[in-house]
């Protein structure tokens, strides 16, 4: 066990915030599914406690791993991997898993399991951009030769998620912008960026507004449209929900597990309920996934809630500290681009979970319970402290030759 945490390296402070991370999961996660197991599995409430730890062992495994590879390796596989998630993105728009009324979700043979390939299209499109802003630093003002070369594999992802997963790629896209902004990109093509990105949104939201005044709204209802029109139902519903709310439209399923979720922050308060007395765990859909944050502030109030921020807000601190003090651009960019995107993805649940953006289908990182989301985020992890390792072991050279040429 010493020999192994001897090989542990990298930022300490990143290790704690991901275990701190890791034992409210399993807190919440434990609370959260009681009701929903005992149901289930007739009486065995732990079910889903085992489950969870089972995901967190894995995923502190995937960490340990994805940290003790040279992050330069991934700069090396950056450009292969994200190449194999086109088809695959592709292959999930028509053929994937539909659930939800979306298709998300592949199904891998033999073991069954299901897993979201937007969550490896995330992860390669960010190794590749990386690796695409430390080689084009000398043209990136160029439109050309450098910042078409990194808008384009943005917009295909982002293109290729967006039927089935707006949400996740809106948090793709905007991550993508922050990253290019830090890598010197023009702010002139960004702009033209942003107003092109701009449109599908604005349609969107009109199509809610005029929904809403036409006093026709558009159901949840799908059966016999196609998948894409399904999905523009739901996108249109849920803004119409965000926008409008109110008891006309106690029914709907959006209004409804936002209302649900305000109801538990209510119970909250400052300090909460206490571990285990959530009352809204059993009427609130997805305790465990999407609103686990509602249940935080249920049971630990107001006060937990700020800590969870507090605990996302460090991780990228520390995160900008390693962007400043990498050597090499790519691992600079590396480092960011992840801890943006876990950052902003957790901000983009919590912001959900109390009615300050549209309901979305993202999760909260290392909190929610463990699937493909989970597991991804955790190689991420990892591939950040990778970059730390090496920091660290920089610095550490550093430090000897300076005594070395004090001796002398």
């Amino acid at each position: 066990m010493n020999q192994l945490l001897n090989k542990t390296k990298g930022d300490k402070v990143i290790w704690t915030l991901v275990v701190l991370l890791a034992l409210m999961s399993l807190l919440v996660v434990y609370s959260s599914t009681g009701s929903l197991a005992y149901k289930m599995y007739r009486g065995n409430t732990e079910v889903y406690l085992f489950k969870q730890v089972a995901f967190i062992s894995i995923g502190i495994m995937m960490i340990y791993f994805a940290h003790m590879v040279n992050y330069t390796l991934y700069s090396r596989i950056a450009q292969i991997v994200f190449l194999l998630t086109i088809p695959l993105l592709i292959y999930t728009l028509f053929f994937g898993v539909k659930l939800n009324e979306g298709s998300r979700w592949i199904r891998l043979p033999i073991i069954n399991l299901t897993f979201q390939t937007s969550d490896l299209a995330k992860l390669a499109l960010f190794m590749y951009i990386s690796r695409m802003l430390s080689k084009k630093q000398d043209v990136i003002k160029d439109f050309k030769k450098g910042f078409l070369p990194v808008i384009i594999p943005v917009g295909i992802t982002c293109v290729l998620i967006a039927p089935a997963n707006l949400s996740t790629a809106l948090l793709v896209g905007a991550t993508s912008m922050m990253l290019l902004f830090i890598g010197r990109v023009s702010m002139k093509h960004l702009l033209l960026t942003g107003l092109i990105a701009l449109v599908p949104i604005i349609f969107l939201i009109l199509t809610a507004v005029i929904q809403h005044n036409s006093g026709n709204g558009i159901k949840s209802k799908t059966e016999g449209k196609s998948r894409l029109t399904a999905r523009f139902t739901t996108w249109v519903n849920r803004v119409e929900a965000f926008v409008y709310g109110g008891k006309e439209q106690e029914d709907d399923d959006n209004n409804y597990q936002v209302n649900q979720a305000k109801i538990a922050i209510a119970k909250g308060g400052f300090f909460g309920l206490g571990p285990g007395n959530s009352e809204q765990r059993n009427f609130l859909p997805h305790p465990y996934s999407d609103f686990i944050y509602a249940i935080i502030i249920e049971e630990y109030g107001i006060l937990g809630g700020a800590i969870v921020i507090l605990v996302y807000l460090v991780f990228l601190y520390r995160s900008i500290q390693l962007f400043r003090k990498c050597p090499y651009a790519f691992g600079a960019f590396l480092a960011l681009a992840l801890s943006f995107t876990l950052v902003i993805q957790a901000m983009a649940n919590m912001a959900v979970n109390v009615n300050l953006f549209p309901v979305t289908g993202v999760t909260l990182p290392l909190v929610s319970m463990g699937g493909s989301s989970f597991l991804f985020t955790c190689i991420a992890i990892g591939i950040i402290l990778s970059v730390s390792r090496y920091v660290e072991k920089n610095e550490l050279l550093k430090m000897e030759e300076a005594v070395e040429k004090t001796e002398e």
